[in-house]
Protein backbone atom coordinates (compact mmCIF):
# COMPACT_ATOMS: atom_id res chain seq x y z
CA UNK A 1 0.00 0.00 0.00
CA UNK A 2 1.25 3.57 -1.06
CA UNK A 3 0.62 6.02 1.84
CA UNK A 4 2.14 9.46 3.05
CA UNK A 5 2.49 10.76 6.51
CA UNK A 6 0.25 12.45 8.21
CA UNK A 7 -0.01 13.93 11.72
CA UNK A 8 -2.46 11.26 12.81
CA UNK A 9 -1.99 8.10 10.98
CA UNK A 10 -1.32 6.90 7.70
CA UNK A 11 -3.72 7.98 4.41
CA UNK A 12 -3.80 6.40 1.27
CA UNK A 13 -2.54 8.56 -1.24
CA UNK A 14 -5.61 10.01 -3.22
CA UNK A 15 -5.25 9.59 -7.01
CA UNK A 16 -7.42 11.81 -9.47
CA UNK A 17 -7.50 10.50 -13.24
CA UNK A 18 -8.69 12.30 -15.99
CA UNK A 19 -8.28 10.60 -19.19
CA UNK A 20 -8.85 7.07 -17.51
CA UNK A 21 -10.62 5.70 -20.72
CA UNK A 22 -7.82 6.80 -23.34
CA UNK A 23 -5.84 3.72 -24.53
CA UNK A 24 -3.49 4.61 -22.47
CA UNK A 25 -5.47 6.01 -19.37
CA UNK A 26 -7.28 2.45 -18.33
CA UNK A 27 -4.06 1.15 -17.62
CA UNK A 28 -2.74 3.61 -15.89
CA UNK A 29 -5.48 3.09 -13.76
CA UNK A 30 -5.14 -0.31 -13.23
CA UNK A 31 -1.66 0.08 -12.90
CA UNK A 32 -2.14 2.69 -10.26
CA UNK A 33 -4.73 0.01 -8.07
CA UNK A 34 -2.63 -2.78 -8.28
CA UNK A 35 0.21 -0.57 -6.24
CA UNK A 36 -2.32 0.72 -3.43
CA UNK A 37 -3.76 3.67 -4.31
CA UNK A 38 -7.19 5.55 -3.65
CA UNK A 39 -7.64 5.95 -7.16
CA UNK A 40 -10.63 8.00 -8.77
CA UNK A 41 -11.47 7.86 -12.02
CA UNK A 42 -13.12 10.53 -14.22
CA UNK A 43 -15.00 9.59 -17.66
CA UNK A 44 -17.33 10.51 -20.21
CA UNK A 45 -20.46 8.38 -19.68
CA UNK A 46 -20.09 7.24 -22.99
CA UNK A 47 -16.20 6.45 -24.48
CA UNK A 48 -14.28 4.53 -26.32
CA UNK A 49 -13.70 4.24 -30.15
CA UNK A 50 -17.37 5.82 -31.72
CA UNK A 51 -18.29 6.30 -28.19
CA UNK A 52 -19.51 2.87 -28.12
CA UNK A 53 -18.58 2.33 -24.59
CA UNK A 54 -20.97 2.14 -22.04
CA UNK A 55 -20.82 3.88 -18.30
CA UNK A 56 -21.52 0.02 -17.00
CA UNK A 57 -18.32 -1.19 -19.31
CA UNK A 58 -16.06 2.04 -17.97
CA UNK A 59 -16.79 1.04 -14.54
CA UNK A 60 -15.65 -2.72 -15.20
CA UNK A 61 -12.56 -1.46 -17.57
CA UNK A 62 -11.52 0.90 -14.43
CA UNK A 63 -12.64 -1.68 -11.64
CA UNK A 64 -10.54 -0.96 -8.61
CA UNK A 65 -10.67 3.03 -9.18
CA UNK A 66 -14.01 5.01 -7.97
CA UNK A 67 -15.64 5.81 -11.28
CA UNK A 68 -17.18 9.42 -11.28
CA UNK A 69 -19.00 10.60 -14.65
CA UNK A 70 -18.40 14.20 -16.45
CA UNK A 71 -16.82 16.41 -18.64
CA UNK A 72 -13.32 17.66 -18.56
CA UNK A 73 -14.12 20.43 -21.10
CA UNK A 74 -16.25 21.84 -18.06
CA UNK A 75 -14.70 23.31 -14.97
CA UNK A 76 -18.46 22.88 -12.89
CA UNK A 77 -18.38 19.45 -13.94
CA UNK A 78 -14.68 18.90 -13.01
CA UNK A 79 -15.18 20.09 -9.24
CA UNK A 80 -19.03 19.23 -8.94
CA UNK A 81 -18.86 15.81 -10.29
CA UNK A 82 -15.37 15.20 -10.17
CA UNK A 83 -13.44 16.35 -7.19
CA UNK A 84 -16.46 16.59 -5.17
CA UNK A 85 -14.79 19.45 -2.52
CA UNK A 86 -12.34 16.77 -1.64
CA UNK A 87 -8.63 16.06 -1.17
CA UNK A 88 -6.70 14.37 -4.19
CA UNK A 89 -2.82 14.31 -3.34
CA UNK A 90 -2.27 13.51 -7.16
CA UNK A 91 -3.74 14.45 -10.50
CA UNK A 92 -3.05 12.02 -13.22
CA UNK A 93 -3.85 13.79 -16.88
CA UNK A 94 -4.01 10.96 -19.56
CA UNK A 95 -5.81 13.38 -21.73
CA UNK A 96 -5.36 13.70 -25.27
CA UNK A 97 -6.92 14.98 -28.79
CA UNK A 98 -9.22 12.52 -30.84
CA UNK A 99 -7.68 13.18 -34.20
CA UNK A 100 -4.90 15.96 -33.39
CA UNK A 101 -6.99 18.44 -35.37
CA UNK A 102 -6.85 22.72 -34.77
CA UNK A 103 -9.81 22.89 -32.67
CA UNK A 104 -10.09 19.27 -30.86
CA UNK A 105 -5.76 20.29 -29.89
CA UNK A 106 -6.79 23.09 -27.70
CA UNK A 107 -9.80 21.85 -26.73
CA UNK A 108 -8.73 18.85 -24.76
CA UNK A 109 -4.83 19.18 -25.10
CA UNK A 110 -4.85 22.78 -23.60
CA UNK A 111 -7.77 23.77 -22.28
CA UNK A 112 -9.24 20.57 -20.63
CA UNK A 113 -5.96 19.66 -19.22
CA UNK A 114 -5.62 23.30 -17.83
CA UNK A 115 -8.74 22.25 -16.09
CA UNK A 116 -7.71 18.81 -14.72
CA UNK A 117 -4.64 21.38 -13.36
CA UNK A 118 -6.77 23.80 -11.56
CA UNK A 119 -9.66 21.66 -10.18
CA UNK A 120 -6.40 19.66 -9.13
CA UNK A 121 -5.45 22.70 -7.03
CA UNK A 122 -8.71 23.20 -5.68
CA UNK A 123 -8.17 20.36 -4.25
CA UNK A 124 -5.37 20.58 -2.52
CA UNK A 125 -2.98 18.29 -4.64
CA UNK A 126 0.58 18.82 -4.58
CA UNK A 127 1.81 16.90 -7.74
CA UNK A 128 0.25 16.50 -11.27
CA UNK A 129 1.49 13.87 -14.05
CA UNK A 130 1.41 14.51 -17.53
CA UNK A 131 0.99 12.02 -20.27
CA UNK A 132 2.60 14.22 -22.86
CA UNK A 133 4.41 13.12 -26.14
CA UNK A 134 7.77 13.39 -27.29
CA UNK A 135 6.78 15.10 -30.84
CA UNK A 136 6.24 18.08 -28.99
CA UNK A 137 10.30 18.55 -29.59
CA UNK A 138 9.43 19.88 -32.76
CA UNK A 139 6.26 21.50 -33.11
CA UNK A 140 5.11 21.75 -36.05
CA UNK A 141 1.49 20.76 -35.74
CA UNK A 142 -1.37 22.40 -33.88
CA UNK A 143 -1.78 19.79 -31.19
CA UNK A 144 2.19 19.79 -30.07
CA UNK A 145 1.48 23.94 -30.13
CA UNK A 146 -1.06 23.43 -27.48
CA UNK A 147 0.49 20.57 -25.67
CA UNK A 148 3.76 22.56 -25.13
CA UNK A 149 1.26 25.78 -24.01
CA UNK A 150 -0.09 23.80 -21.45
CA UNK A 151 3.78 22.33 -20.10
CA UNK A 152 5.41 25.55 -19.88
CA UNK A 153 1.56 26.67 -17.43
CA UNK A 154 1.94 23.38 -15.12
CA UNK A 155 5.90 24.36 -14.75
CA UNK A 156 4.68 27.88 -13.12
CA UNK A 157 2.27 26.06 -11.57
CA UNK A 158 3.99 25.89 -7.97
CA UNK A 159 3.01 22.35 -7.94
CA UNK A 160 5.45 19.09 -8.09
CA UNK A 161 5.39 18.24 -12.01
CA UNK A 162 6.24 15.33 -14.21
CA UNK A 163 6.15 15.21 -17.83
CA UNK A 164 5.94 11.73 -19.54
CA UNK A 165 7.54 11.97 -22.84
CA UNK A 166 6.64 8.32 -24.62
CA UNK A 167 7.53 7.78 -28.29
CA UNK A 168 5.67 6.05 -30.50
CA UNK A 169 2.85 3.13 -28.53
CA UNK A 170 2.40 -0.16 -30.06
CA UNK A 171 -1.20 0.66 -31.31
CA UNK A 172 -0.05 3.37 -33.94
CA UNK A 173 2.49 1.21 -36.06
CA UNK A 174 -0.07 -1.75 -35.92
CA UNK A 175 -2.09 -0.27 -38.49
CA UNK A 176 -0.66 -2.51 -41.32
CA UNK A 177 -0.81 -6.04 -38.99
CA UNK A 178 -3.86 -7.26 -40.85
CA UNK A 179 -3.41 -5.93 -44.67
CA UNK A 180 -0.05 -7.79 -44.48
CA UNK A 181 -1.88 -10.73 -42.89
CA UNK A 182 -4.07 -10.66 -45.95
CA UNK A 183 -1.10 -10.24 -48.55
CA UNK A 184 -1.19 -6.93 -48.86
CA UNK A 185 2.11 -5.62 -49.58
CA UNK A 186 3.63 -3.05 -46.51
CA UNK A 187 3.54 0.60 -47.35
CA UNK A 188 6.32 2.87 -46.78
CA UNK A 189 7.54 6.09 -47.34
CA UNK A 190 10.56 6.35 -49.88
CA UNK A 191 12.97 3.92 -48.50
CA UNK A 192 11.41 2.86 -45.20
CA UNK A 193 14.44 4.35 -43.05
CA UNK A 194 13.37 8.35 -43.06
CA UNK A 195 11.59 7.65 -38.93
CA UNK A 196 12.42 4.95 -36.19
CA UNK A 197 11.15 4.81 -33.08
CA UNK A 198 11.60 2.81 -29.42
CA UNK A 199 8.13 1.95 -29.26
CA UNK A 200 6.71 1.30 -25.76
CA UNK A 201 3.53 -1.31 -24.56
CA UNK A 202 0.67 0.46 -22.73
CA UNK A 203 1.60 -1.99 -19.77
CA UNK A 204 5.60 -0.49 -19.95
CA UNK A 205 4.18 2.90 -20.27
CA UNK A 206 1.99 2.82 -17.17
CA UNK A 207 4.45 1.44 -15.20
CA UNK A 208 6.97 4.35 -15.43
CA UNK A 209 3.51 6.94 -15.13
CA UNK A 210 2.96 5.01 -11.60
CA UNK A 211 6.95 5.24 -10.90
CA UNK A 212 6.71 8.89 -11.64
CA UNK A 213 4.40 9.16 -7.93
CA UNK A 214 6.81 7.26 -5.77
CA UNK A 215 10.68 7.90 -7.68
CA UNK A 216 11.79 11.85 -6.28
CA UNK A 217 14.07 11.49 -9.72
CA UNK A 218 11.40 12.05 -11.84
CA UNK A 219 9.88 14.62 -10.38
CA UNK A 220 10.39 18.05 -11.42
CA UNK A 221 11.72 16.97 -14.86
CA UNK A 222 10.63 16.03 -18.09
CA UNK A 223 10.82 12.58 -19.17
CA UNK A 224 11.14 10.96 -22.63
CA UNK A 225 11.17 7.52 -23.00
CA UNK A 226 10.23 4.58 -25.59
CA UNK A 227 10.68 0.88 -25.04
CA UNK A 228 13.06 -2.04 -24.95
CA UNK A 229 15.86 -2.48 -27.38
CA UNK A 230 16.89 -0.21 -30.15
CA UNK A 231 15.28 2.16 -32.10
CA UNK A 232 13.56 0.42 -35.41
CA UNK A 233 12.80 1.94 -38.35
CA UNK A 234 9.27 1.88 -40.60
CA UNK A 235 11.22 -1.13 -43.20
CA UNK A 236 12.40 -2.97 -39.82
CA UNK A 237 8.46 -2.96 -38.81
CA UNK A 238 7.46 -4.18 -42.16
CA UNK A 239 10.40 -6.78 -42.29
CA UNK A 240 9.40 -7.88 -38.91
CA UNK A 241 5.81 -8.51 -39.85
CA UNK A 242 6.59 -10.81 -42.85
CA UNK A 243 9.37 -12.83 -41.58
CA UNK A 244 6.96 -13.68 -38.53
CA UNK A 245 4.69 -14.81 -41.29
CA UNK A 246 7.09 -16.80 -43.07
CA UNK A 247 6.96 -14.72 -45.97
CA UNK A 248 9.23 -12.90 -48.26
CA UNK A 249 8.90 -8.95 -47.70
CA UNK A 250 6.47 -6.96 -50.45
CA UNK A 251 6.90 -3.19 -49.81
CA UNK A 252 4.84 -0.60 -51.64
CA UNK A 253 7.24 2.76 -51.62
CA UNK A 254 4.68 6.16 -51.13
CA UNK A 255 7.01 9.35 -52.49
CA UNK A 256 6.74 11.55 -49.23
CA UNK A 257 6.68 14.48 -51.88
CA UNK A 258 2.81 14.01 -52.12
CA UNK A 259 2.22 16.10 -49.13
CA UNK A 260 3.76 18.85 -50.31
CA UNK A 261 1.42 18.59 -53.41
CA UNK A 262 -1.60 18.26 -50.79
CA UNK A 263 -0.75 20.19 -47.94
CA UNK A 264 -0.50 23.62 -49.93
CA UNK A 265 -3.92 22.81 -52.11
CA UNK A 266 -6.25 22.44 -49.12
CA UNK A 267 -4.59 25.02 -47.04
CA UNK A 268 -5.17 27.51 -50.00
CA UNK A 269 -8.89 26.27 -50.52
CA UNK A 270 -9.06 26.47 -46.47
CA UNK A 271 -9.52 29.97 -47.31
CA UNK A 272 -12.76 30.09 -48.92
CA UNK A 273 -13.52 26.72 -47.57
CA UNK A 274 -13.40 26.85 -43.86
CA UNK A 275 -14.13 23.15 -43.18
CA UNK A 276 -10.95 22.26 -45.24
CA UNK A 277 -8.95 24.24 -42.42
CA UNK A 278 -9.28 20.69 -40.58
CA UNK A 279 -8.25 18.33 -43.73
CA UNK A 280 -5.16 20.71 -44.13
CA UNK A 281 -4.00 19.77 -40.76
CA UNK A 282 -4.90 16.10 -40.71
CA UNK A 283 -2.26 16.33 -44.29
CA UNK A 284 0.77 18.05 -41.97
CA UNK A 285 0.21 15.12 -39.42
CA UNK A 286 0.15 12.50 -42.07
CA UNK A 287 3.74 14.17 -43.32
CA UNK A 288 4.71 14.98 -39.94
CA UNK A 289 4.68 11.14 -38.71
CA UNK A 290 5.74 10.05 -42.22
CA UNK A 291 9.01 12.20 -41.93
CA UNK A 292 10.10 12.93 -38.97
CA UNK A 293 11.57 9.99 -36.04
CA UNK A 294 9.67 9.85 -32.43
CA UNK A 295 13.26 9.94 -30.65
CA UNK A 296 14.66 12.45 -28.70
CA UNK A 297 15.96 15.26 -30.23
CA UNK A 298 19.99 15.83 -29.51
CA UNK A 299 20.04 19.86 -29.17
CA UNK A 300 24.06 19.98 -30.33
CA UNK A 301 23.22 17.90 -33.35
CA UNK A 302 19.71 18.76 -34.23
CA UNK A 303 19.10 15.11 -35.35
CA UNK A 304 17.14 12.19 -33.36
CA UNK A 305 19.17 10.13 -31.64
CA UNK A 306 18.60 6.86 -30.32
CA UNK A 307 20.89 6.22 -27.81
CA UNK A 308 19.64 9.48 -26.03
CA UNK A 309 16.81 7.74 -25.87
CA UNK A 310 15.95 6.25 -22.74
CA UNK A 311 14.49 2.83 -22.73
CA UNK A 312 11.80 1.25 -20.19
CA UNK A 313 10.57 -1.77 -19.59
CA UNK A 314 10.23 -5.70 -21.27
CA UNK A 315 7.42 -5.98 -23.85
CA UNK A 316 9.02 -6.56 -27.13
CA UNK A 317 7.54 -4.81 -30.76
CA UNK A 318 8.25 -8.25 -31.54
CA UNK A 319 6.05 -10.44 -29.36
CA UNK A 320 2.92 -7.94 -29.80
CA UNK A 321 3.11 -8.48 -33.46
CA UNK A 322 3.44 -12.15 -33.00
CA UNK A 323 0.30 -11.55 -30.79
CA UNK A 324 -1.54 -9.75 -32.87
CA UNK A 325 -0.67 -11.80 -35.85
CA UNK A 326 -2.19 -15.07 -33.91
CA UNK A 327 -5.25 -13.17 -31.67
CA UNK A 328 -5.95 -9.71 -34.08
CA UNK A 329 -6.19 -6.16 -32.89
CA UNK A 330 -8.95 -6.29 -30.10
CA UNK A 331 -8.21 -3.78 -27.73
CA UNK A 332 -5.83 -1.92 -30.00
CA UNK A 333 -8.60 -0.06 -32.05
CA UNK A 334 -7.07 3.34 -34.07
CA UNK A 335 -10.41 5.21 -34.16
CA UNK A 336 -9.85 8.67 -35.35
CA UNK A 337 -6.09 8.19 -35.09
CA UNK A 338 -6.30 5.47 -38.00
CA UNK A 339 -5.04 8.49 -40.20
CA UNK A 340 -1.07 8.33 -38.47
Amino acid sequence: MNTFSSSSAAKPVRVFVVGATGYIGKFVVRELVARGYDVVSFARERSGVGMSTTAEEVRKQLAGSEVRFGDVGSMDSLLKSGMRGEHFDVVVSCLTSRNGGVKDSWNIDYQATRNALDAGISAGAGHFVLLSAICVQKPLLEFQRAKLKFEHELKESGLTWSIVRPTAFFKSIAGQVEAVKNGKPFVMFGNGELTACKPISESDLARFIADCLEDPSKKNKILPIGGPGKAITNREQGEMLFELLGRPPKFKKMPIQMFDVIIPVLSLLSTFFPKLKEKAEFARIGRYYCSESMLVLNPETGKYDADMTPSYGSDTLRDFYSRVLKEGLSGQELGEHSMF
